[in-house]
């Protein structure tokens, strides 16, 4: 008896790239259009020879499902998202010509309190720098929360300290 795996096993250290590098490999003609980030296929469309975007994104989304119909590739439609002009990827909202932070995220931070020690300042500095790059001068503004964390240095939360935390915060609205 032979056995085919439908999906791909997971628990290999190896899985996640090898399925990834299968997904590229399998619709690398749409990738123009459509490139792929691991179980994620992101389409984007723009008007070309007076066809219109939505014209266009209907043309590639038929392009992509042929595809998959030959590959034997599935979408899960509740996970699906068609004709949006902002969609989430990787906690963050892309859309045409912009890149902006998920606001889900954003309100967490806002809602973080005032960290009491070094854990619950290592959590928040998780969340903050990974969307650091939404705060000018993210580096620079968390220099004080910074030195509370180094190495034998004493928990003593200053001005200076709640006005970087409040700088961060402040940076991502």
């Amino acid at each position: 008896m032979l056995w085919e795996w439908l999906v791909m096993p997971q628990g290999l250290k190896n899985a996640p790239a090898t399925f990834n590098r299968c997904v590229t490999h399998l619709l690398r003609s749409v990738h123009d259009v459509a490139p792929s980030y691991f179980d994620d296929v992101f389409i984007h469309s723009r008007t070309v020879d007076g066809k219109s975007e939505v014209e266009m994104h209907k043309e590639h989304l038929r392009k992509l499902f042929a595809l998959m119909r030959k590959h034997k590739l599935y979408a899960n439609l509740k996970m699906c998202i068609f004709g949006a002009s902002e969609i989430p990827v990787l906690g963050c909202l892309v859309g045409k010509n912009v890149v902006r932070p998920d606001p889900g995220n954003v309100r967490v931070i806002n809602e973080w309190p005032t960290p009491s020690n070094v854990k619950a300042l290592r959590q928040f500095l998780g969340l903050a720098t990974y969307l650091c790059k939404y705060v000018s001068n993210y580096a620079g503004k968390i220099r004080p929360l910074s030195q509370l964390l180094k190495k034998d240095a004493a928990w003593v939360w200053t001005a200076d300290c709640q006005q970087a935390f409040d700088a961060v915060k402040q940076g991502l609205t």
